[in-house]
């Protein structure tokens, strides 16, 4: 048998509730980083906001992932400068902040939080040296924000990202 009319209704009416439901989750996705944008700052299509206290790097990862983000990653020089500037400010007394970069997995070998492989570095001199002990990055508030590994329990300031969609 067809089906009515009426069946037909409700899946259309069924359709149209979940493309709200949809564009609801994705405007309350768009407000919140609008939000982070406005308590942080923004720099090259990414918001960043600064942590209030120090974590260790897996929690400090964590804790940007639960609110949407990841640890910061400086991309290029332009973005490391910035972020370093907002660093500065914002992470008032901090010697260096966790970033997004560690070699975990492979020593030696750097790649995102991601595990994705990292092709703009700004490594202190004399570093990274950390060999196993110390596989986690962070970037120097002063100067030209320096990298350096660094044991993953040490406890950190850190700045998260937030990409921004297109």
């Amino acid at each position: 048998s067809k089906p009515s009319k009426s069946g037909k209704g409700k899946d259309d009416l069924r359709n149209e509730i979940d493309k709200l439901w949809r564009e609801v989750n994705s405007l309350k996705e768009m407000q919140a980083l609008q939000t982070v944008c406005l308590k942080g700052t923004k720099i090259h299509k990414k918001c960043y906001l600064a942590s209030r206290g120090s974590k260790s790097y897996h929690a400090a990862n964590e804790d940007c992932i639960a609110q949407g983000g990841t640890l910061s990653i400086p991309r290029s020089s332009d973005e490391g400068n910035s972020l370093r500037s907002y660093a500065k400010k914002s992470l008032v007394g901090a010697r260096d902040f966790w970033i997004g970069v560690n070699d975990m997995t492979t020593e030696g070998k750097f790649v995102d939080v991601n595990g994705l492989p990292i092709t703009y570095f700004n490594w202190d001199r004399s570093k990274p040296v950390g060999g196993t002990r110390e596989n986690c990055v962070a970037a120097s508030t002063s100067g030209q924000g320096k990298w350096s590994d660094d044991v993953c329990r040490s406890e950190k300031r850190y700045i998260c990202e937030y990409l921004i969609p297109v």
